[in-house]
């Protein structure tokens, strides 16, 4: 039965280290001291939630509504252009954040929007029902313990973010000039935009 634990958290941690949107916010949040543990506690608990509804068997019901992943793919695609393009804008212009990264900085982000944007990047992301329900569900059904499955791959999750979130947050003072900050929003920009294209254009 701990094989399906072990198991578990070696395929999540195989799904989720792959740099993408969620990820990068996570690095972001983390630099910048801004909420990333609100960031943390948020899209732990949505791979959470994914993963136990998969096991359940919400990932067959997914698997048949064709018109969920098309609106999914484009409200994902969408947001996370507009996401880049505000980023790509800051990185061009750039501006006065990156002198304070201190939780007491008034560039930083509301709590509220911070929230807001961790849940969109992660339930508008299509591939986190592809990853996260749909492989994650199906893999642990096979599984002589699924739901010990399920544990191991949210251990994973958790572990995952809170490394980026909070080894980020030990760089932020290596990152505190406001060139360092044109660049990771460039990178940020290029990311975002290259992944809501690529949502959008896939079949």
């Amino acid at each position: 039965m701990w094989e399906s634990l072990v198991a578990g958290l070696g395929v999540g941690l195989s799904l989720i280290a792959a740099i993408g949107a969620q990820n990068l916010f996570v690095i972001r949040q983390g630099v910048r001291r801004n909420h990333f543990g609100l960031v943390i506690v948020i899209c732990t608990l949505s791979d959470v939630l994914l993963i136990a509804a998969g096991i359940a068997g919400l990932a067959v019901i997914i698997q048949r509504a064709s018109w969920f992943m098309v609106v999914a793919r484009w409200g994902g695609g969408l947001f996370l252009i507009g996401y880049g393009v505000l980023a790509g804008r800051r990185a061009l212009q750039g501006s006065d954040e990156g002198l304070d990264a201190s939780a007491s900085s008034p560039m930083l982000a509301s709590r509220a929007a911070v929230a807001a944007t961790a849940l969109a990047l992660t339930w508008l992301n299509p591939h986190v029902y592809l990853d996260t329900l749909l492989l994650l569900g199906s893999v642990a059904n096979t599984k002589q313990a699924p739901w010990l499955f399920g544990i191991g791959a949210g251990v994973a999750s958790l572990t995952w973010f809170s490394a980026l979130g909070f080894g980020a947050r030990y760089l932020a003072r290596s990152l505190s000039s406001a060139r360092s900050w044109r660049i990771i929003d460039a990178m940020v920009a290029i990311v975002m935009i290259v992944f809501g294209i690529g949502l959008i254009v896939a079949r």
